[in-house]
């Protein structure tokens, strides 16, 4: 999917997040200034959370709890060994029920679970590329839901 503004790229989020399940890991990979936390952002406003979303960078993991789900918001990227997620507990976090959004999920290579669900935001000039690449038996589920829902 292409989108043109941040707007755009939160309302796609928006349109996962309504069909999103429990339990479920979603990598969010791209460089600096992509739009993880823009869609990490749309993801949380789909779920009914309307507080503000920032990018957790400072303090690694951010909470946030709607009426149907617990969210983790993971933000690795200054995460330099292995040792300082596991001092986090980030292993207590992925506890079958809560989602997992993960931005630099390849910072914990070796320790984080396998995601459900990996989407890779890139650059194409003023525009971004969302890629979805499901990787499980659920991903698979969800994205296409997703795809006949968009599709309508």
């Amino acid at each position: 999917m292409i989108t043109k503004t941040e707007e755009a790229t939160e309302s796609i989020a928006t349109q996962l997040a309504s069909v999103i399940t429990k339990g479920i890991v979603i990598h969010l990979q791209g460089d600096l200034g992509a739009g993880k936390t823009t869609f990490a952002r749309g993801f949380l406003r789909g779920l009914g959370f309307t507080g503000a979303v920032k990018s957790p960078t400072y303090n690694i993991v951010q909470p946030y709890q709607t009426d149907q789900f617990t969210v983790y918001h993971f933000d690795l990227y200054r995460i330099f060994d292995l040792e300082e997620l596991e001092a986090l507990g980030i292993r207590d976090y992925f506890d079958g029920d809560a989602i997992c959004l993960l931005e630099w999920p390849e910072k914990g290579a070796g320790l984080l679970p396998d995601p459900d669900l990996c989407i890779k935001l890139d650059y194409q000039g003023q525009s971004r590329e969302i890629i979805f690449e499901p990787l499980s038996d659920a991903g698979h589920k969800i994205i296409d839901i997703f795809d006949r829902k968009t599709l309508i």
